[in-house]
């Protein structure tokens, strides 16, 4: 008679996974491939097996500590935390005993604030950050949609009040926050106007651009005509050059922040004319973040907007996708996929 099998041991969790860590600012090659603790959620926190992380502009000014405001953020020396990557989708793996709205194997977006942490195979996040990816949307779309729409959306809503017949300029419309708020504004009403390379034009205008316009040629400040809202995705002008552009209560807003700006910005609630203002919508608390992806997520279930992906890299091929950020060409979102 053959012995009884011996019992398989059990094959022991994994105690760390595979991120992109920064120890110093500077160019891309300082992201580094390393090992990290394994993600262990708290009562009211999930973990997430990462399938894709998007590659912003503020996570390239962060890695590089550029513009030095952003070290207010970051760290004034070196980086405070050393894992980048703020908007992720993935699998739920696990979840902490006060959890209940989402479980294991939901498939979701989320967004980490200014903890970071996206850079890896596995997160930690907030469960109050998380929001299920509805069938018919793809999860790399997913996260370039909320990438863009979560900044591009707060600033036309709250700050523009975008409604129907608004005259809108988006300066660099084919970046990620661009592109969202080409369509928004398109699916709001307003007639927009965007400006882009040469290479991104059809793009613009296949995302509800009424008048699309090649920088190359025309580069913004010498646009025609005359706007409620100019809004600049990419920080490339400034109040004083596209002034002229705005009506007579025009509103000049931008995504990267400057002294000048944040002065303006402090004075908005006392200008009478034309006037700036910046929004730090990664600041914003969880639930409001939260409750604008349901929005965003919902109008790509329903076919009213899209997540716009330019490349994709492997988690490991980091700085190079890093690189390509920095070189300002890229039309929608970079997702790094682990």
């Amino acid at each position: 008679m053959p012995a009884p099998a011996r019992p398989r041991p059990a094959t022991p969790a994994a105690t760390t996974t595979t991120a992109v860590a920064y120890d110093r600012y500077g160019p891309p090659d300082v992201l580094a491939v390393t090992q990290v603790p394994m993600p262990v959620p708290g009562p009211d926190d999930v973990v997430l097996a990462v399938e894709a992380v998007a590659v912003s502009r503020a996570e390239t000014a962060f890695r590089a500590g550029d513009p030095p405001l952003a070290r207010l953020a970051t760290g004034l020396r070196r980086p405070r935390n050393r894992v980048l990557g703020g908007d992720v989708g993935g699998r739920v793996v696990a979840v902490g005993e006060r959890v209940i709205r989402v479980q294991r194997g939901d498939r979701v977006v989320a967004q980490t604030g200014i903890a970071m942490g996206g850079y890896a195979r596995h997160v930690r996040v907030p469960a109050a950050s998380v929001v299920p990816v509805p069938d018919g949307v793809g999860t790399h779309e997913a996260v370039a949609l909320v990438e863009g729409g979560s900044t591009a959306l707060p600033f036309l809503r709250d700050h523009a009040h975008v409604r129907p017949g608004t005259r809108l300029l988006v300066h660099g419309a084919a970046g990620a926050v661009g592109a969202a708020a080409v369509q928004l504004a398109a699916h709001l009403g307003a007639d927009v106007t965007g400006v882009c390379g040469p290479d991104h034009v059809a793009l613009v205008r296949s995302l509800g651009a009424a008048t699309v316009v090649d920088r190359t040629v025309t580069p913004v400040e010498r646009v025609r005509g005359t706007f409620d809202v100019v809004l600049d995705a990419v920080g490339a002008s400034s109040f004083r050059r596209c002034r002229h552009l705005l009506a007579p209560r025009g509103l000049y807003l931008t995504t990267v922040p400057s002294a000048g700006i944040l002065v303006r910005t402090a004075l908005r609630p006392l200008a009478r004319g034309r006037t700036a203002a910046i929004a730090f919508t990664g600041l914003r608390p969880a639930a409001d973040k939260a409750s604008d992806a349901v929005h965003l997520l919902g109008l790509a279930a329903d076919g009213a907007v899209r997540g716009v992906v330019d490349r994709t890299w492997p988690l490991e091929e980091a700085a190079a996708a890093h690189a390509y950020v920095d070189a300002g060409h890229k039309a929608g979102a970079v997702l790094l996929l682990p």
